[in-house]
């Protein structure tokens, strides 16, 4: 029974009726994943050729890896199917990523930044305290289990680059269990994500994975990010955000108790000489060692290093190491900004072919560049955690009479940007809440100076703000005003039932009617002592709100 010959309705090709169905099934859908890829970029049939909408460039190449499939899967013999499926898989995937890497290489004008990603854990620099050793989430990745995670961290920390690792990781996956799809919310929406999830539960039905890094996911609106919940929860798509917003305020709620939060720091000078250092290699130059670094250099650094570090025929540059140290400490812990100022370093004096020929490698020093780039970048957001994180910081310098660090802290405000007039208003509420009476006059100065910021504006308040500023941090302190003000706030809150009714003394009689009916009646101008009066309702006559008055004042 097994020899009779049953014709595919499919491809047309006879097989063995005991393997008919199978090979139908699988005739089936990679039919459907080929029409798909002909009219969208977003409909992939492997592991190796899932490509995005937003990568339009990668769609032809996608498009000829599935046609090469369909022919291969006409050719395939009942009896070795599924064997010849998975050689020619192994023998496009090789193919596929050698490719890739050549075309990454040889073409000039993709970023610096982006040539450099890495593709394994090995290659990862910094962030430590998430993926060293014996860490949770280095651990899973070895073990290729990618959870639900929000990358958050500030630019150029490796959000993207971890991405790009996990993406490596999914391509060279034996098993072709795990797919990989890159968004991004700046571009993509709504419909192209919903496409994404359609996709991703075709391939949930043949056991494979599908990740989905959405990059900016802070772009989405809450609504929109209702998007993911459902496949999250059902496990339809592993979903990974990177995002510099705080996910507290920017993210979804019931999507972020979904996801865990990854927390990224700024990279170290440490860790962004070595992304540096490694960059000059890869772009054919070498570093000039100073004699006290040459000494450090030969105790830290690796054979293969050194070697990588000799000059040869083809260097194209000699950079010292002063300028690798100082664009190190000048991008504020940002690998793109170092990256992106080293590349623009070599590309505007590294000589041509012809030119290397003739005159050898050029020489960039710390004069070469430091013009050129100047320090611009800073990383402050005059609406996320930055801007409140750097004012909290200022407040709590003034409180603690730390006139030096509350120098410092303004002059980081200013200098990223801050509105004056926001600054000053601050420093009016710091002149009421940790002065007070202990020095009436400061209230006095923090409005004079809120007035001069709004006449005359930045650049020429800036010393407005620093005479307040130090002023408020010398002063004698006390936080009597607000320590009274919660103080009755919290007795107005927590009484229990109705708020008792002013007295009748106590209240306004402008009418008649009034005064016939008690208003006002038995009032008094003397003194609380001589008056014989209780200004505060019935059961709260024994209220003190400055039982501390005198060891602030």
């Amino acid at each position: 029974m097994d020899t009779d010959k049953i014709s595919c309705p499919i491809c047309g090709k006879e097989f063995a009726s005991s393997v008919i169905e199978s090979h139908a099934n699988k005739c089936l859908f990679f039919n459907e994943c080929v029409k798909d890829e002909a009219t969208t970029s977003f409909k992939d049939s492997s592991p190796i050729n899932q490509k995005s909408k937003l990568k339009p460039t990668n769609v032809k190449k996608a498009n000829q890896v599935a046609v090469k499939r369909k022919s291969s899967l006409d050719q395939f013999s009942s009896q070795n199917f599924q064997k010849d499926e998975e050689d020619v898989k192994d023998d496009m995937l090789q193919k596929s990523i050698s490719n890739e890497c050549k075309k990454l290489r040889g073409n000039e004008r993709i970023p610096l930044a982006e040539q450099m990603r890495p593709t394994s854990l090995l290659n990862f620099v910094g962030q430590k305290h998430i993926l060293g050793p014996h860490t949770m989430l280095s651990e899973l990745l070895q073990k290729k289990e990618v959870p639900n995670m929000i990358l958050w961290g500030p630019p150029g920390c490796g959000k993207t680059s971890l991405a790009n690792v996990i993406a490596h990781m999914c391509k060279n996956d034996a098993s072709r269990k795990l797919r990989y799809v890159k968004l991004s919310a700046a571009m993509a929406g709504v419909q192209e994500v919903k496409e994404v999830i359609s996709i991703a539960a075709n391939h949930a039905k043949f056991a494979q994975r599908t990740i989905v890094f959405m990059d900016e996911i802070h772009r989405f609106n809450k609504m929109q990010q209702d998007v993911f919940l459902p496949h999250v929860e059902s496990g339809t798509i592993t979903l990974i955000g990177a995002t510099t917003e705080n996910p507290s305020f920017s993210l979804n709620s019931a999507l972020l108790s979904r996801c865990r939060v990854i927390v990224l720091h700024k990279l170290s000078v440490v860790n962004l000489v070595s992304i540096l250092k490694r960059a000059v290699i890869s772009l054919e130059g070498i570093i000039h060692m100073s004699d006290k670094s040459t000494l450090q250099s030969e105790e830290s650094t690796s054979k293969e290093n050194k070697v990588q570090m000799e000059p040869s025929y083809n260097t194209k540059f000699i950079i010292d190491e002063p300028t690798i140290q100082w664009l190190a400490e000048t991008c504020d812990g940002d690998a793109r900004i170092a990256l992106g100022g080293l590349e623009m370093a070599v590309r505007s004096k590294a000589p041509n072919q012809e030119e290397l020929l003739n005159v050898g490698p050029a020489l960039i020093t710390l004069s070469d560049v430091e013009e050129s780039l100047k320090k611009t970048h800073m990383l402050y957001d005059k609406k996320g955690d930055q801007h409140y994180d750097t004012i909290s910081a200022l407040h709590k310098s003034v409180r603690a009479s730390d006139e030096n660090a509350s120098l410092y802290w303004l002059t980081r405000m200013i200098s990223g940007g801050e509105d004056p007039v926001y600054i000053a208003r601050r420093l009016v509420r710091m002149a009421s809440e940790d002065i007070g009476l202990a020095d009436p006059k400061a209230l006095g100065i923090a409005m004079h100076t809120m007035h001069g910021c709004k006449m005359i504006g930045m650049p020429d308040c800036d010393v407005l703000l620093a005479q307040c500023t130090i002023y408020l941090a010398k002063a004698p302190k006390s936080r009597l005003m607000e320590d009274a003000l919660r103080a009755a706030q919290k007795v107005v809150a927590e009484h229990k039932g109705p708020q008792p009714g002013v007295p009748l003394y106590l209240r306004n009689a402008p009418t008649r009617l009034m005064k016939d009916l008690g208003y006002s009646k038995g009032y008094n101008m003397r003194n609380k002592d001589e008056s014989g009066l209780s200004y505060l309702p019935e059961g709260l006559e024994d209220l003190d709100f400055f039982s501390d008055e005198d060891d602030t004042m």
